[in-house]
């Protein structure tokens, strides 16, 4: 089990917040570690020029904050079955720096894919994609299919594995949500990224495609290899598929409770801090993501 941090949900009063705040909780209890709900007020310099204009528009954005943390409160409590240390929290700023502040100190960071003040039009809104580059800790994007108002609680805990760094660490944490969850474990591994095409003169009937998919095997075995010790509890199915990772991983999605990724591939170039894969994640997958970097 992790330490005492706690898992950190951003409020902003939209839905996707509510949904947020609901998983954070859920996760909260089944991980056993605090639950902090944060809302940020933030005040444009351009109020400044009138000091009694400003303190008038802070002022009443303070009184809806607070109203907004009562709610969140309210709702992650009514979202769990256990009794859950649930703290609330007003910060002064700009979300980001905010909470990207805030990750140093927690478990993982919870948001939604789109807050108040977003485009409609946007899948992700640019808040969340900050946080998923930049948090110091994973982040949770809340996303997908929902029931009423919930995010799914049934269903496997999805990893993508791909031998790097990056998703060793995503492993790492997907064993200890599965376990936690008390959820089965599918560990995929898609190899057609670092395969030889078939326009270059080769097809899946080749002798060199079926000792990429051997090779292939071995290195999802040998990256789940200490973790399935750590973790006898967690059904794990292997998965090794010869296609686009975030077409394949889309698909498991579709039925799983929570997806967990690396922040960077193999594949993805040094000066990245989210690769394509998560980033079409973000957008794309119809369950909550999970980002995480190496520590």
């Amino acid at each position: 089990m992790p330490g005492t941090q706690p898992i950190t949900v951003g409020v902003d009063g939209s839905e996707s917040a509510s949904t947020a705040v609901v998983w954070a909780a859920r996760t909260a209890a089944a991980l056993e570690v605090p639950l902090r709900i944060v809302t940020v007020v933030h005040v444009p310099a351009f109020y400044y020029t009138e000091p009694f204009v400003a303190q008038s528009f802070r002022e009443e954005l303070e009184s809806t904050a607070n109203s907004r943390l009562e709610s969140a409160a309210v709702l992650a409590r009514q979202s769990v079955d256990s009794d859950l240390e649930v703290t609330t929290e007003r910060h002064e700023g700009k979300i980001v720096e905010v909470l990207g502040e805030l990750s140093k100190q927690s478990h993982l960071v919870a948001v939604g894919p789109r807050g108040h003040g977003e485009f409609t039009a946007m899948l992700v809104g640019s808040v969340t994609a900050a946080l998923a580059s930049h948090a110091s800790c994973p982040v949770a994007v809340v996303r997908g299919r929902t029931l009423d108002g919930a995010p799914p609680a049934v269903g496997p805990v999805v990893v993508g594995v791909d031998g790097s760094e990056h998703s060793t660490a995503a492993v790492e944490v997907a064993f200890e949500h599965a376990s936690a969850l008390g959820a089965p474990l599918v560990a995929v591994n898609v190899w057609s990224d670092v395969s030889v095409q078939p326009s270059l003169g080769s097809s899946p009937e080749d002798p060199l495609w079926s000792s990429i998919q051997t090779g292939e095997e071995v290195v999802l075995s040998e990256r789940l290899a200490g973790f399935t010790d750590r973790y006898p509890d967690v059904p794990v199915e292997r998965v090794v598929a010869r296609d686009r990772p975030v077409r394949v991983l889309s698909e498991y999605a579709e039925a799983a409770q929570l997806i967990v990724v690396g922040s960077r591939g193999r594949g993805g170039f040094k000066g990245m801090l989210l690769g394509s894969t998560s980033n079409a994640l973000l957008h794309t997958a119809d369950c909550p993501v999970l980002i995480v970097r190496p520590s």
